[in-house]
């Protein structure tokens, strides 16, 4: 168990980059962020089909070309330029602590689903996730020395952490229940097509904001940016996407679901360390409150789907919806 937990932390660091990248890259917007982020996801993603192209093409269908496109689009590049947009206009901690409740928003999108929980008993996990969220708004807007950020800057940022959740939360329960339609793949399988089918669509969204008059970028960008542009793109494709992802269907495979449904808030509590570490602070007040509910809140709801689960569905496939 305890190497099932270490593999859960691992990969929450791993994913956690993920947020502190727009920052990391400020000067990019989210557009050439999600672009050039997923266009480095592709190459590893071919690289990783070759082996087993003929098969993977042999049984692939035309309802599941048009399923992969939806869900990269929405799953993939629609939810990083949101969650790039959050980080750019609101910062790392609120945009992380948004996005941290998904397995709560998950549980309830597919609450119709066999073997979902009832809702009632996610009434006080719900209670506390909403006074988190309610934490983290009145410290956006009430923070000292934030002069720089107009009220509609912050409440647009709110709007795309939102926005990004809504998109992963969507596309884990549809993913989900797409594979469970059509078990023709593995997960693993689905995973790379999936993976190519996001790169394919970077690369057409990279060419058209190419042929932009403005090009790739408005403003002139140092060589040495674009050099730091592209190894931070490959750090996430390699690590976040390929080694997290694998970390987290090995942690699952040791933990029982109650627990491994909590490792998820790892990937939050790094992101905020980055976030904090990058910003050279401590956490303020109403962060840290809404650090403790929210956690308190998807650590409760994870043990109330755990305790109310009547099926037997293999514990890496449940864990793998929320793999980034």
């Amino acid at each position: 168990m305890r190497r099932g937990v270490a593999y859960g932390v691992m990969a929450g660091a791993l994913w956690g980059v993920v947020f502190l990248a727009p920052r990391l890259l400020a000067d990019f917007s989210p557009l050439l962020l999600g672009a050039g982020r997923y266009v480095m996801y592709g190459v590893v993603s071919v690289l990783a089909a070759l082996p087993s192209a003929r098969s993977l093409l042999r049984r692939l269908t035309r309802q599941d070309v048009r399923a992969l496109v939806t869900l990269a689009l929405v799953g993939n590049i629609l939810y990083y330029v949101l969650l790039a947009s959050a980080v750019h206009l609101v910062g790392i901690s609120p945009s992380s602590l948004i996005v941290g409740v998904l397995p709560v928003t998950v549980t309830l999108l597919g609450r119709g689903d066999h073997g979902a929980v009832r809702l009632s008993r996610l009434v006080l996990p719900l209670a506390m996730v909403v006074a988190g969220i309610a934490c983290i708004n009145v410290d956006v807007f009430t923070v000292d020395g934030d002069s720089t950020r107009s009220a509609m800057t912050k409440v647009a940022g709110l709007a795309c952490a939102t926005g990004a959740l809504a998109c992963w939360t969507w596309f884990a329960v549809e993913n989900t229940r797409y594979l469970r339609r059509n078990p023709h793949f593995s997960g693993n399988e689905w995973s790379v097509l999936w993976g190519v089918v996001t790169g394919a669509l970077a690369a057409i969204m990279w060419g058209v904001i190419a042929a932009l008059p403005a090009g790739a970028a408005p403003t002139p960008v140092a060589d040495s940016r674009w050099h730091l542009f592209w190894g931070i793109n490959l750090m996430l494709a390699i690590g976040a996407s390929w080694l997290g992802n694998g970390l987290w269907n090995a942690a699952s495979k040791r933990l029982p679901l109650t627990l491994s449904g909590q490792m998820i808030v790892f990937e939050t509590l790094f992101a905020l360390l980055y976030g904090f570490v990058y910003d050279h602070r401590m956490p303020r007040p109403l962060e840290m409150a809404a650090i403790a509910l929210l956690v308190a809140g998807v650590s409760w709801s994870v043990r109330q789907h755990a305790s109310d689960d009547p099926d037997d569905t293999p514990i890496e496939e449940k864990a793998q919806v929320s793999a980034h």
